[in-house]
């Protein structure tokens, strides 16, 4: 791939080569210094650097702590560029491959990966001694140099750019390697060295069994979340003093890990020394600088190996296919969310789901089972005077009610003055009221001190009317909306706000699916089951959306 121009014209004092390397932090080339021929790698940062100013700010610091570090086996950083937008680290060219290279070809024996773990949390300590996490510890980032001595790589980037928390996209995407973050890394949870003793750990493992501490199917997210989530399953393959000190570095509670990577080293050396014998790292002749702790703590061991030498020294390969290096994510173009959003306990979502298909089943058979007030009937045309009832005309008012609302309140029209005296009364209801009443309503009629109620019906068709079309618009409009909200919370697009925008609309959905079945059934629609069934719609469907959302939680193995 072409280097960006940008790039060649920020360092003008190298020559920008081929690139060698690419992950979710950043894209590596080869170079070379001019003046002094000096072999280099320069790292380019993720883009998002230059577009914050804070985040920007603290990647300087946090390059200038990595430029002081020096240690045997750490990378050193030569300089740090920030310009025309491009943040670039430039560190030293190591050519002997990186220890997954070495795993997945010729394979490393339990011996080789211990010496590769005493090297690795060498200088771990050292840069926590400094004030630097490393926060992306795997296989990738331990790197040799052409003589054979390993150094650590990639200091204190995903600590930046995701700023202590592991970040994922709503495609689910993660900025890191899921395979080694520790719980609370995953969950966004304040980091201590712990975090790093934890990765260590999990290579280490890798490297002794030839597979991680974890299944690996299901995606990224799935991954992280059974590191949070599950214990590791058991190392088998190597004996119990060396598994017993690897487990105890994958404990999901860092205050049960080694409280820092030299007392993990300390008694990783303990451990090989009793495996190995006290000269097993000078037989096996790998460079590794050992502190006057970790010397200590191997001489102490027995002198000779407790093992079966002919199984301790047969090398081991990777037998799962190394996690995927997730694709740079495009900062800019992509929302991120911490992964604790998506990666918390996932609730008893089921009985949320129970709750809601119950409450629902009620809301929509209530209308149908619900007895109806036993009423003598009054079919009626509403565009014309409706004629019910007898007395003095001067008196007499009709009032049509529905669910305890009134919809017309009239007066008696006056009869024609040769008018039967026996003839029944007439009201004329107003305009709006002949649109408003579908399928039924109460009618009472009140005349000479005596009230008297009827099942009014419309003769015309009941969709007709504003309570037949209008239960139908609302109905849709409500299932459309939680529709729209029940989405959002499965792709993790919405929170608690929209659990709770869940209430009112399940409120209007339940009141029109009480309303429409009443209007076709004829039946007069009473206020007391309006509110029951609101009431089961707005449970029905704040449930489904809790459902929805511990649901998407769990269920992360399509965000891979």
């Amino acid at each position: 791939m072409t280097v960006s121009a940008n790039v060649v014209a920020a360092l003008p004092q190298y020559e920008l080569g081929a690139e060698v390397g690419r992950g979710g932090m950043g894209v590596v080339y080869a170079a070379v210094h001019r003046p002094l021929g000096r072999a280099v790698a320069v790292k380019r940062l993720p883009g998002v650097l230059a577009s914050d100013e804070r985040m920007s700010a603290r990647f300087a610091h946090e390059a200038r702590l990595l430029a002081r570090l020096d240690h045997p086996h750490i990378v050193p950083v030569y300089d740090y560029v920030q310009d025309r937008g491009e943040h670039l680290l430039v560190m030293e060219k190591l050519d002997g491959g990186t220890v997954w290279s070495r795993f997945t070809g010729s394979g490393v024996t339990p011996a080789s990966s211990c010496a590769i773990g005493l090297a690795m949390l060498s200088g771990l300590h050292a840069a926590h001694g400094a004030g630097v996490l490393h926060l992306d510890v795997k296989p990738k980032n331990l790197l040799f140099t052409s003589g054979g001595v390993l150094k650590v790589a990639d200091f204190g980037i995903s600590q930046v750019v995701s700023e202590g928390a592991t970040l994922v996209t709503h495609g689910g995407q993660v900025l890191g390697t899921p395979a080694y973050l520790s719980p609370e890394q995953a969950l966004g949870n304040p980091l201590s060295p712990a975090a790093d003793v934890y990765g260590a750990a999990t290579v280490l493992y890798e490297l002794l069994s030839g597979r991680l501490p974890f299944d690996s199917g299901g995606g990224a997210l799935a991954m992280i979340q059974r590191h949070v989530h599950q214990q590791p399953r058991p190392l088998t393959e190597v004996p119990s003093p060396l598994a017993q000190v690897i487990m105890r570095g994958l404990e999901r509670d860092p205050r049960a890990r080694y409280r820092n990577a030299e007392t993990f080293a300390v008694d990783l050396a303990g451990a090989a020394a009793e495996l190995f014998g006290r000269d097993w790292l000078l037989r096996l002749g790998a460079p590794v600088h050992l502190s006057p702790h970790v010397a200590a703590a191997g001489n102490r061991s027995a002198p000779g190996p407790s093992g079966p030498r002919e199984s301790l020294d047969l090398p081991v390969r990777a037998t799962l296919v190394d996690t995927p290096a997730t694709p740079p994510v495009r900062l800019g173009a992509q929302t991120l969310v911490p992964a604790a959003q998506v990666l918390a306990a996932p609730g008893p979502a089921r009985w949320f789901a129970l709750a809601a298909g119950l409450a629902a089943a009620v809301m929509i058979a209530l209308p149908f089972a619900a007895p109806t007030r036993d009423l003598p009937i009054l079919d009626a045309d509403l565009s014309k005077p409706v004629a019910v009832g007898q007395g003095d005309p001067a008196t007499a008012r009709l009032a049509v009610t529905a669910a305890g609302i009134t919809l017309a309140d009239v007066p008696a029209a006056s009869p024609p003055a040769d008018a039967p005296a026996a003839s029944p009364l007439t009201f004329e209801l107003p305009g709006a009221s002949r649109w408003i009443v579908g399928g039924a309503a109460v009618a009472t009629v009140t005349a000479d001190g005596r009230s008297t109620a009827h099942l009014l019906r419309p003769t015309t068709h009941p969709m007709i009317s504003i309570m037949g079309a209008g239960s139908a618009v609302l109905l849709l409009f409500a299932l459309a909306y939680l529709e729209s909200v029940v989405r959002s919370l499965r792709r993790r697009q919405a929170g608690t706000g929209a659990v709770v925008v869940a209430g009112p609309l399940g409120f209007a959905l339940g009141v029109a699916g009480w309303l429409l079945p009443s209007v076709l059934l004829r039946h007069p629609p009473d206020l007391w089951l309006a509110l029951v069934c609101g009431g089961l719609g707005a449970a029905a469907a704040v449930c489904t959306a809790v459902a929805t959302r511990r649901g998407a939680r769990g269920v992360v193995d399509r965000l891979g």
